[in-house]
């Protein structure tokens, strides 16, 4: 068995406590619009043409994107860093794309990581069957959870599908006491409202193991991505946010209780 994973980030410091293998795995069913990795996408190995000059000389060079990978070789990459989890208290995260489309693959690698004590993490949007959710569940030590909007007319409009099923697997995780951080990809204009922020605050505010959010600001560097993927680039007119504007939503949401993080 094997997955098809993008990237492998070492010394990762923001994707869960103390220095993280940061694991990467492919494809992933929502499309939204801010994407900062629209290479992660697509469930398949991608490539593109790469042009580099050497000596005036133009040289073309085929990218891939995306590799195959054993159980067997992510546990060896895994194991490489245990120095820096045990020292650190860290771990490693399993990211995406969204890494519940691979829950066969993944099952061994938790089970290897429990079995050796390492802190596991799961970087989620959240939009998968309950049943996989329960099949991972208890191997999983901290949920680092997406919830983009709760109005679901906009989580249709911006990602392409309800938020149904994201907001249910959320109070099941909460019903079985898991360790949940809120991400919240904060778009200007988009998620960042006020009507968007109090929604927000009203439905965490229902789940005593729910203290956290880590706002994730929007940027623009990934353009480039999207034309090197040849991918329309849906927000070409938005602007980041000032760091004032980022602090205000941040105390509206400390003011209502939550530790909250910059990411």
């Amino acid at each position: 068995m094997d997955g098809i994973v993008f990237d492998i980030k070492h010394f990762a410091l923001h994707d869960g406590p103390g220095i993280r293998q940061t694991i990467f795995l492919k494809g992933c069913p929502l499309k939204c619009w801010w994407c900062h990795n629209p290479e992660s996408q697509n469930p398949k190995i991608e490539s593109y043409i790469k042009y580099n000059k050497i000596d005036d000389v133009k040289v073309e060079n085929k990218v891939s994107i995306g590799k195959h990978y054993s159980v067997n070789e992510i546990i060896n990459e895994i194991e490489k860093d245990i120095v820096f989890f045990d020292e650190s208290n860290g771990g490693v995260t399993f990211s995406g794309g969204e890494p519940l489309l691979h829950t066969n693959f993944l099952k061994p690698i938790l089970s290897h990581c429990n079995n050796k004590n390492i802190h596991t993490a799961l970087d989620t949007c959240g939009y998968a069957t309950k049943e996989k959710f329960l099949s991972i569940i208890d191997n999983i030590d901290l949920y680092l959870y997406d919830i983009k909007f709760i109005d679901n007319e906009k989580h249709i409009k911006y990602t392409g599908v309800s938020n149904e099923l994201i907001l249910n697997n959320f109070r099941l995780l909460s019903k079985n006491n898991k360790k949940i951080i809120v991400r919240l990809p904060l778009i200007p204009g988009i998620n960042s409202t006020d009507k968007d922020i109090e929604l927000l605050i009203n439905f965490l505010k229902q789940f005593n193991n729910v203290n956290q959010i880590d706002i994730l600001p929007y940027h623009n560097i990934s353009k480039s991505k999207y034309k090197r993927l040849n991918i329309k680039y849906k927000l070409p007119d938005v602007k980041e946010f000032t760091s004032d504007e980022i602090e205000i939503i941040k105390q509206k949401l400390m003011n209502a209780g939550f530790r909250v993080e910059n990411s």
